[in-house]
């Protein structure tokens, strides 16, 4: 009888278990991250990147420079990555290369993959990427390039390290400002200290907004934060390595933060400049105005993201105005400096045999975190113009970074374009055969971003 009876609790023991599991809800689909890091400050006086000006190698490290690497997971399987770097920029070629590799070993097509440079002015010169701007030799040239080659693997390796390492995590998105940009078409920079000190307003369109992505863990501790201000990190001009304001604003955050990875990228910052500029104090100081604008973020409830992740890529032929002939680059060969140095390259080219293109392929890729998180990133360096643009086109909280993929050349809004000046033309300072872009390059762009963004869910 007691048998009978231990055998029937253990029946309705089983089956009160089984219906309980049945009853409670599914486990949600959730967030994965993964980071991973290397420092890549040169361990020899490479050539820097950034300034014609310069005349020789770096001289040391104001601090290290570094590339990182934040991988994410949505709950569906989506797999992405964003690399940030604290570099000038990468070549074309560079690009497709990483692009491939990534594609080879983790299956990420290039759509999924968002790299990224700080474009800091005091890191080294990389393969391919504004080459007639430094008057090197042979030697320091081959000694760039096998730093160049060792650092794409270093990227990829990464990459690899951190989709392979991601766990459970739950994503927000926030926003806040800092006010150190100057548009520096409509401000003379001699004159920024005084109308400051005066108190009158500057002049010219700026983008203040500071998007901030963190990751947390299941538990709420902030694993990592994203984050883009619209500004050339051309603050210093030294020869020591560093990521001018955007290192210091990691540096910054990470040592408020142990255990969180800091991770900085450009906006749409091409006319912009941190004003006044030229002391180590002061880039110091936007850095932590930065970092501080972050920890805004950090501090407060931001957005939280759903697990869902679209991504779309295009390329869009961007037009020349003209492309340039043999008598236009005879008239430049015979000017000396970057631009003589680009005119015998490109006439080499042309007793090659070689044809210039009439047009290039341009790099737009947009994201969709969440329900309604749009992130936009361009190629190149596009002027403010364009942030500016999308927030007021598909609402406030899109983001839009520039200096990303490959660094075309400066990219005009269709007002800089008809204004002139530097950030209206210089193609040929980035090796491109023509000096200006067709008037369209605005609304070529703007479709492209369009055509994509109508593509999401």
């Amino acid at each position: 009888m007691r048998t009978r009876h231990l055998l029937g609790f253990c029946l309705v023991s089983i089956l009160l278990a089984s219906l309980g599991t049945a009853l409670l809800p599914a486990q949600e689909a959730t967030w994965k991250a993964g980071a991973a890091r290397a420092k890549i400050t040169p361990e020899e006086p490479l050539w820097m990147a950034g300034f014609a000006a310069r005349d020789h190698p770096a001289e040391g490290t104001l601090h290290d420079v570094w590339i990182k690497v934040l991988a994410l997971e949505d709950g569906g399987g989506r797999r992405a990555v964003v690399i940030t770097s604290d570099v000038c920029g990468f070549s074309k070629t560079s690009y497709e290369w990483i692009c491939a590799e990534l594609k080879r070993r983790c299956n990420l097509d290039r759509d999924r993959v968002m790299l990224t440079y700080s474009h800091t002015h005091t890191g080294p010169a990389l393969r391919e990427c504004l080459v007639d701007y430094y008057p090197m030799d042979d030697d320091q040239r081959a000694a760039n390039d096998r730093y160049t080659l060792a650092l794409e693997k270093t990227i990829v390796q990464k990459a690899a390290e951190a989709l392979s390492q991601m766990t459970p995590a739950t994503l927000w998105a926030g926003e806040a400002t800092t006010d150190f940009a100057v548009n520096r078409r409509n401000n003379r920079e001699a004159e920024v200290p005084e109308i400051l000190e005066r108190g009158e307003k500057l002049q010219g369109p700026v983008d203040h907004s500071v998007p901030v992505l963190v990751v947390r863990t299941p538990e709420g501790s902030p694993r990592a934060a994203l984050f883009a201000y619209a500004c050339h990190t051309s603050t210093l001009s030294l020869y020591q390595w560093s990521g001018d304001y955007g290192g210091f604003a990691q540096i910054a955050l990470e040592e408020s933060r142990p255990g969180m990875q800091a991770m900085f990228s450009m906006g749409c910052g091409a006319d912009q400049n941190a004003l006044p500029r030229r002391k180590v104090e002061l880039c110091e100081k936007y850095g932590r105005m930065l970092a501080g604008a972050v920890e805004d973020v950090l501090r407060k409830p931001p957005r939280q993201l759903a697990p869902t992740l679209q991504t779309r890529f295009a390329f869009v032929d961007l037009d020349f105005e003209h492309t340039m002939t043999r008598e236009d680059l005879e008239g430049y060969a015979s000017k000396g400096g970057l631009y003589g140095r680009w005119a015998k390259r490109m006439l080499e080219q042309l007793e090659q045999g070689a044809t210039f293109a009439q047009s290039y392929p341009y790099a737009i890729q947009v994201w969709k975190l969440g329900a309604d998180q749009l992130w936009i990133s361009l190629a190149g360096e596009p002027v403010v113009d364009y942030a500016l643009t999308f927030r007021a086109k598909y609402g406030p909280t899109t983001w839009t970074v520039g200096f990303a993929h490959d660094l075309t050349a400066y990219i005009p809004s269709r007002r800089v374009w008809e204004e002139g000046g530097y950030e209206g033309g210089a193609l040929g300072e980035y090796g491109l055969p023509a000096m200006r872009w067709a008037p369209d390059v605005e609304d070529r762009i703007t479709a492209c971003v369009e055509r994509l963004v109508a593509g999401l869910e």
